[in-house]
């Protein structure tokens, strides 16, 4: 599933990825707990499935998504919750 993420980074790879997301899944012999997840815009699933962070986020940034967006998704906050956080160092409450 990183592969696939890290393979965003190339134009191509986003056309063809946009044109259809199923067959690319398909193409990096993802399971369908990924590729479900992927197609679903799941997050939290590709993470516990596995992905990277950072590698999430290439596929984020292709949904107009920011970093601070998914740390809100992956903290249960919302993304201006999680800016405000960070803002004022970090959570308090872990």
């Amino acid at each position: 599933m990183n592969k696939l993420f890290m393979s965003l980074r190339e134009g191509n790879a986003r056309r063809e990825f946009r044109a259809d997301e199923a067959a690319y899944c398909r193409k990096f012999g993802l399971s369908e707990a990924q590729t479900t997840a992927i197609l679903g815009r799941d997050w939290q699933a590709m993470l516990d499935l596995g992905g990277s962070i950072f590698y999430i986020y290439k596929l984020a940034m292709m949904d107009g998504l920011s970093l601070q967006y998914l740390g809100g998704v992956f903290s249960g906050m919302s993304e201006a919750e999680f800016k405000a956080a960070m803002l004022a160092g970090g959570r308090t409450d872990v």
